[in-house]
């Protein structure tokens, strides 16, 4: 089962649409600490803001189930916002603590370039190919649908598996072992953004026998 965690940001149903496209119907919207410990892996989406989505989090002591199901080597799979979460603070709210999962911080886009940064734009490849662990397929140069106007600088840049320009060249794809993050929503980037979904739930959360329990 792929977990989809509710903690009051938009854009739910689709992206719950797009995974169950890939994985059928074993895919819950939830915010139940047990049934999401449960998960073959789990989704943080991604419309709303830092502050108020960590509050959310900590109201339903999400914080730490999160921060567990991370430590068993399971997909964690963050888009947009849900990647910005997993970072330990953004200038969006310098007084709220993310989820720390990864060590660096979320920054504005620089006000030489209109906000929020709306539409499509295109990835460029910091990794090999062959050596993507989330997507064979992916291809350089590919366009995906952004709406954001703070990004993830990470403090290793080793796990920036691809970068984007808008007034500043930014980690558009993320990935440390089992956290993978992408700063554009897949599920809105039509036959690409699907594909894309596809290799990182192929990969990381189906079954040997091509199953989700």
């Amino acid at each position: 089962m792929i977990a989809i965690i509710d903690y009051g940001a938009g854009n739910l149903r689709s992206i719950k649409k797009a995974v169950e496209n890939i994985v059928g119907k074993n895919v819950k919207i939830s915010s139940d600490k047990k049934e999401i410990s449960k998960a073959d892996g789990i989704v943080l989406p991604g419309v709303g803001a830092f502050s108020p989505a960590m509050k959310f989090l900590k109201e339903k002591n999400l914080i730490e189930t999160i921060t567990d199901f991370a430590k068993t080597g399971k997909l964690v799979l963050g888009i947009c916002l849900g990647m910005q979460l997993f970072f330990e603070e953004s200038e969006e709210s310098l007084k709220t603590r993310g989820l720390g999962l990864l060590k660096g911080k979320v920054k504005k886009l620089p006000a030489t370039v209109k906000l929020p940064h709306i539409g499509w734009n295109c990835i460029e490849l910091k990794i090999k190919n062959e050596k993507l662990k989330i997507a064979k397929d992916i291809k350089d140069h590919t366009f995906y649908y952004f709406v954001h106007s703070y990004y993830c600088e990470p403090e290793d840049k080793n796990i920036i598996v691809a970068t984007t320009e808008y007034g500043i060249k930014f980690a558009s794809i993320i990935e440390k072992d089992n956290i993978i993050g992408t700063q554009f929503h897949p599920e809105k980037s039509s036959e690409s953004g699907i594909k894309l979904l596809k290799g990182i739930l192929e990969k990381n959360a189906y079954k040997k026998d091509n199953t989700l329990s």
